[in-house]
């Protein structure tokens, strides 16, 4: 079945260039009715233009697509819910949402000033907890709702000198596990995106080879397919080059020490068995770890647990 957005409404945030644009004409050719955000500032977030974004929307219609530019600030809630409501007033609804607007401020930690890893966490969390607080009640509503958030290896796996961004996007992990479980009644699947791409954003962090072969348009196809009717929900979907990866997060078995043996020249002796991964698990929320460490202690002591019994609150 082909994946088509016939009728949906669908908002992506950094619209103007590089991967925004590449989403956004992306659902427009498969029939979403498309927000083009873009504040039109610079790298670091400075200024603002409305120019980036007016040409992605033309570009849409220009091929028989529906759009409209909107220059909000998704950093400003106020701006951020008065585009929604734009979208809704022009076309009823919002289904999808795409949260990929940024800027970079790299520098070492230690030459970094707290004003730079603040504003990047503003733009990166702040301003995708502002765009999905925004059309959340109304996704609960209609009963129906796609959003992603754009993590990056940055985040998953640290970048050097990229404290602050890498911080900010380890948080998309945090915020869409907690989305997903919050969601999935009311039929919200939420997701992420781990790209890598040649953008504004990267153009200085890569050979010329390795931005040759990553176009923004090669990481649209896996934003289609987590933004899709049937699309899955808490899935890290890691893109470039043509790649398609999964990021999975797993927990090892763990060993249960007894009371007198808990100390931390046990757990030194003992670390190769904690970090073992035979047996590792995928827990769905933050109480499946709790369940499993009482589990274990409650065997260890020949305490039975009942049914009922889960450690949850």
């Amino acid at each position: 079945m082909a994946i088509r957005f016939d009728g949906r409404v669908a908002i992506v945030t950094g619209a103007g260039g590089g991967l925004g644009r590449a989403h956004a004409l992306a659902l427009a050719e498969r029939g979403a009715k498309v927000v083009v955000n873009d504040l039109g500032a610079a790298r670091d977030g400075s200024g603002a233009s409305s120019a980036a974004a007016d040409s992605v929307v033309a570009e849409i219609r220009a091929k028989g697509g529906e759009a409209m530019a909107d220059g909000a600030s998704v950093g400003d809630f106020a701006q951020v819910a008065a585009m929604v409501a734009r979208a809704k007033s022009a076309w009823g609804r919002v289904d999808i949402l795409v949260n990929n607007a940024g800027i970079l401020r790299d520098k070492t930690f230690a030459k970094m000033e707290l004003a730079d890893f603040r504003a990047v966490l503003e733009v990166h969390l702040m301003g995708s907890v502002n765009c999905c607080k925004a059309v959340w009640e109304m996704m609960r509503e209609q009963g129906y709702g796609r959003i992603v958030l754009t993590t990056s290896s940055s985040g998953l796996y640290g970048n050097f000198g990229q404290s602050n961004y890498g911080a900010a996007k380890a948080a998309m992990i945090g915020l869409m596990n907690v989305l997903h479980l919050e969601g999935r009644k009311t039929d919200i699947r939420v997701n992420a995106l781990s790209p890598t791409a040649a953008t504004r954003m990267t153009a200085d962090l890569m050979s010329p080879v390795a931005l040759e072969l990553l176009a923004p348009e090669a990481i649209s196809p896996g934003l289609l397919y987590l933004v899709g009717e049937d699309a899955p929900s808490r899935v890290i979907l890691c893109a470039g080059a043509g790649t398609f990866a999964r990021t999975i997060i797993h927990e090892t078995e763990g060993v249960y020490f007894a009371e007198r043996d808990r100390t931390p020249e046990a757990i030194a002796a003992h670390f190769d068995a904690i970090s073992d991964t035979a047996g590792e698990l995928v827990l769905t929320d933050a109480f499946g770890q709790t369940g499993r460490f009482v589990a274990k202690a409650a065997a260890a002591k020949g305490i039975a647990l009942s049914a009922e019994t889960d450690a949850r609150p």
